[in-house]
């Protein structure tokens, strides 16, 4: 038998039922992994092996739909009593004194929690290079960046240090890492998912979701931490759907939206000819697709640079030093307190954010700024309304490129942003999407293709995903570490 490390969880828990393995086995494989592989990667950042083996043990025989099966959370997930810093210094020795709603959901379905997940500050970020604790590395290419802000929970299901992983999606922090790890990211539908317990980034983007090793172990992720919760008022009461009964590997008469704002200059030649040839195979499998126009996307990533600033400016507010985390010693009065703790607590990039934030929402700016990027926002949501009545899905490049070098764009703030030109739009909208691995560099760098759906309509995404997936072998490589 193979490594069970490199299994899915479907499989996984096919053998656990069968009695050829126990969720001990597992975790004990699994944190050997860990410790073998972890120094090159650095995607773990809290190991929670002592509780998680406990967990597996207790978890033998169960009947949950994750029962034994490890899960690595992204940092900014609360866990009771485990610390959740968001990489950053200035929640250091935070331990919360309550699970987020996917936690809970993830206990109740029996899976193991084995830690954290590196990730940048405060999701602030496409590298995860700004991670107090470091970067975290590509598992194809150590020199290279796996892609943020979730790029600990991407790296640690490519290089098979967890079985799943969840990731928060507030401009395309699960799908772009996704991309660049050669692994599944999907965003659900903004209030399909509980943002209870999540540390906020802006409320009205962010959305947790699955990073797995294919789409079936997605469709079961997001089975089991989808659904209505009182203690999120964003929360959508909807009955969720068994996902994994849209894994159907047919797309007869799918019809699917390729826009052509999202194919100029600036995307890498390789990346386009890997996802029109995607787009090509779902053709040949009876897909009907079509050109159609998003006519605001190009601006985007500006609009999205305005209200996302706008909401963590006011959200970090409350990272003081007062209650939690790191206090500045030495202060004269609570003001100097103030501002030494977030001097020193916070990074350069989530300084950047606060004041460009601020600047935003500030008397006089704020309708020149805010205001109007809510209008452009608006608009941006009605192309994809339009764009709906004549497609199913649409299909686009996940990142403008493959993962790029360690170092090469941090100190060219502008160019790190446009990293996430292809996946923002649909965190404006509130619209799902994934993506999936669909071919390679010259280079051996995984590339993406994301695919998108109407509000709620996860089911199509999988349906589209599968059929490629089942139709292709990408989903199956892993670099070798």
């Amino acid at each position: 038998m193979e490594n069970l490390y490199s299994l899915t969880a479907h499989k996984l828990k096919e053998l656990m039922t069968k009695g050829e393995t126990t969720p001990a086995a597992v975790a004990e494989q699994l944190f050997s992994r860990i410790e073998k592989c972890d120094g090159k990667i650095k995607a773990v950042v809290f190991n929670g092996k002592d509780n998680a083996l406990k967990n597996a043990v207790a978890s033998s025989g169960k009947n949950g739909r994750l029962a034994g099966v490890p899960v690595l959370l992204k940092d900014n997930i609360c866990v009771k009593g485990e610390p959740t810093t968001c990489a950053s210094k200035i929640l250091a020795g935070f331990r919360p004194p309550y699970d987020a709603t996917v936690t809970r959901k993830l206990k109740d379905a029996g899976a193991v929690l084995i830690g954290k997940a590196n990730m940048d500050e405060f999701a602030f970020g496409s590298s995860c290079e700004t991670s107090c604790y470091g970067p975290t590395k590509n598992p194809w290419d150590t020199a290279r960046i796996p892609g943020g802000s979730s790029g600990g929970s991407a790296a640690a299901v490519a290089s098979d240090e967890t079985i799943l992983a969840l990731g928060s999606d507030t401009g395309g922090s699960i799908r772009q890492p996704a991309a660049l790890c050669g692994v599944v990211g999907l965003k659900p539908t903004y209030g399909r998912v509980s943002r209870y317990g999540l540390i906020a980034f802006a409320s009205s983007l962010d959305q947790i979701g699955p990073i797995t090793k294919d789409t079936e172990d997605a469709a079961l992720l997001l089975s089991v931490i989808a659904g209505y919760d009182e203690m999120d008022s964003t929360s959508v009461d909807l009955p969720v759907p068994d996902y994994s009964k849209a894994l159907t590997k047919n797309v007869k008469g799918l019809r699917i939206g390729v826009p052509k704002e999202y194919f100029i200059e600036g995307l890498d030649k390789e990346v386009e000819a890997s996802v029109r040839s995607a787009v090509a195979l779902l053709k040949s499998l009876g897909a009907e697709v079509k050109e159609i126009s998003l006519p605001h996307t190009e601006y985007a990533v500006s609009t999205y640079y305005i209200v996302a600033t706008a909401e963590a400016s006011s959200n970090l507010a409350r990272f003081d030093g007062v209650q939690y985390g790191l206090r500045a010693d030495n202060a004269k009065d609570m003001i100097d307190m103030y501002i030494k703790t977030r001097s020193q607590g916070f990074g350069n990039e989530a300084k950047r954010r606060i004041l460009l934030g601020t600047y935003c929402l500030s008397t006089g700016y704020y309708d020149a700024y805010y205001l109007k990027a809510q209008k452009v926002r608006t608009k941006i949501r009605e192309d994809f309304d339009k764009a709906f009545r004549a497609c199913d899905c649409i299909i686009t490049p996940t990142s403008p490129t493959p993962a790029f070098k360690i170092g090469e764009k941090t100190n060219d703030p502008l160019s790190m942003y446009l990293s996430d030109i292809y996946t923002i739009p649909a965190n404006l909208a509130g619209l799902p999407a994934i993506s999936i691995p669909c071919g390679f560099s010259k280079e051996g760098l995984p590339i993406g293709m994301q695919i998108l759906a109407k509000a709620f309509d996860e089911e199509t995404i999988f349906r589209a995903a599968y059929t490629f997936e089942q139709s292709t072998e990408f989903y199956r490589k892993r670099p070798k570490i």
